[in-house]
């Protein structure tokens, strides 16, 4: 029926704001996160990620709209209302994470957007006026050759953030101190570096996809996070390579498997040093396989010149793999971590919030996944009789609060993770909790069970 331009096309709003060019080339700026829609009003509200590539925008100079950026749309023709860009120029991975709350504040119908930073930002549902005040903060800029960010970044100045925002020598556990000390210092929106950039709150947040669970009583927002820090470090792309299927490799490849092949953390991400099936690595590069996703859209010498490079042989096809466009890569994901896989910064690793929306002020914080907190994806659901049910974290339990003090009322092992919201519904007069305990992240155990519980 219609379509909306995430990247603008030649004519239309915030064209001007990426290359011109940029539209037949660019990627990212998607809604993966989901859509809210208001069907009184008609309105959908629609939160998009980053651009492509997500760490270096050299080869999108300008503040990119509509990426990080939260659209109200008519949902019946496509035409914006409002917008708000959280990240200009995004150059950290924060794409906004999870659809919006639309909820009610003070009188005003508002839509509530968590973000991967741990912030929350409220906003008028009709006209897009923030009910809380936001400033736009000058931010350091960048040294790495053809990256311009933004110097400037919006941030609320009323609504406290629900995660720890710097990480200092004086808040990290004794073992990562002297490794600190030879990063860049964690201030909001410190460009990626070739030295190593701390992101605190990490590319998971924060906030993270499971959103937040607005209780309409008492005009609370209610938010789990994570307060795990990575470390972003930034390598040339070329830096003097002359093999097709190196270059494809660091564009590609890199920061999932890491520099040298090694694989990611947790074993989430296997090493690709001892491949001994061309074929079959042939095969996984074309289609996927299990979290990897199919590369299909690379051409057929691509593909060559990669897998030639993965079994180390001579490049099939000289100079023809070329991405000097993007000159600089992340070196992969890597959390700031101890030997036991736990994170750098002093507990705890997990906190579930309540914000109250009527003060502007966190009404209490708890650690959520036992007394350290783990990390933690998925979100919580609050009822009408004053439970706040949970589950998202590492140690594979699910939990409910008091709603009004955070006091732990309640909880059970699971076989396995749930690393997603509940639901809550009722049946004969009686209401149930359900969870799928699907497992997996974090290095947890995989698992294939739904549980319902019955509220007393």
């Amino acid at each position: 029926m219609w379509s909306f331009h995430t990247i603008p096309h030649p004519g239309e709003l915030g064209y001007d704001t990426w290359p011109e060019d940029a539209w037949q080339r660019s990627g990212g700026a998607n809604s993966w996160a989901g859509l809210s829609l208001d069907p009184e009003r008609a309105i959908v509200y629609v939160p998009t990620g980053s651009a492509a590539y997500d760490f270096y925008g050299g080869d999108r100079l300008g503040q990119n709209l509509f990426a990080n950026t939260l659209l109200a749309l008519n949902a019946r023709t496509g035409e914006r209302i409002w917008h708000y860009q959280f990240v200009h120029h995004d150059a950290w991975d924060r794409d906004l994470p999870a659809p919006p709350n639309l909820i009610r504040v003070g009188g005003v119908d508002a839509v509530a957007q968590i973000t991967k930073s741990g912030h929350v930002f409220v906003f008028d549902r009709e006209t897009g006026e923030p009910l809380f005040p936001i400033e736009e903060q000058p931010v350091e800029a960048s040294d790495l050759e053809g990256e311009e960010v933004w110097p400037t970044q919006p941030l609320p100045t009323r609504l406290p953030p629900f995660a720890r925002q710097r990480l200092t020598v004086n808040n990290l556990r004794e073992f990562a101190r002297e490794r600190f000390e030879r990063l860049r210092p964690t201030v909001s929106f410190t460009p990626p570096s070739r030295e190593g950039t701390v992101i605190f709150p990490g590319y998971d947040g924060g906030g993270e996809w499971g959103g937040a669970a607005f209780d309409a009583e008492t005009e609370t927002l209610y938010v789990n996070a994570s307060e795990m820090p990575w470390v972003l470090t930034m390598i040339d792309v070329a830096d003097g390579e002359t093999h097709s299927g190196r270059l494809a490799y660091a564009t590609h490849c890199l920061y999932c498997h890491s520099v040298e092949r090694e694989g990611g953390p947790l074993g989430i991400y296997p090493s690709l040093e001892d491949l001994d099936d061309e074929s079959y690595a042939r095969d996984v590069i074309q289609d996927g396989r299990g979290v990897m996703p199919a590369f299909a859209h690379l051409e057929a010498y691509e593909i060559e010149s990669l897998v030639a490079y993965l079994f180390a042989r001579d490049d099939p096809f000289p100079g023809q793999v070329s991405y000097s466009q993007v000159k600089f890569r992340s070196s992969g994901y890597h959390r700031f971590v101890d030997e036991d896989g736990n994170p750098a910064v002093q507990p705890p690793w997990g906190t579930l919030s309540a914000i109250d929306l009527r003060r502007g002020e966190i009404r209490w914080q708890v650690p959520l996944g036992g007394a350290t907190g783990t990390e933690n994806y998925g979100g919580p659901v609050v009822t009408a009789d004053g439970l706040v049910f949970i589950a998202a974290t590492k140690d594979e339990a699910f939990r409910a609060f008091d709603k009004q003090t955070g006091e732990l009322l309640w909880e059970v092992n699971l076989p396995a993770g749930v690393y997603a919201t509940p639901s809550t519904y009722s049946v004969g007069g009686r209401q149930y909790v359900v969870i799928a305990a699907g497992g997996g992240k974090m290095g947890t155990q995989s698992g294939d069970a739904y549980l319902a519980y019955a509220i007393p």
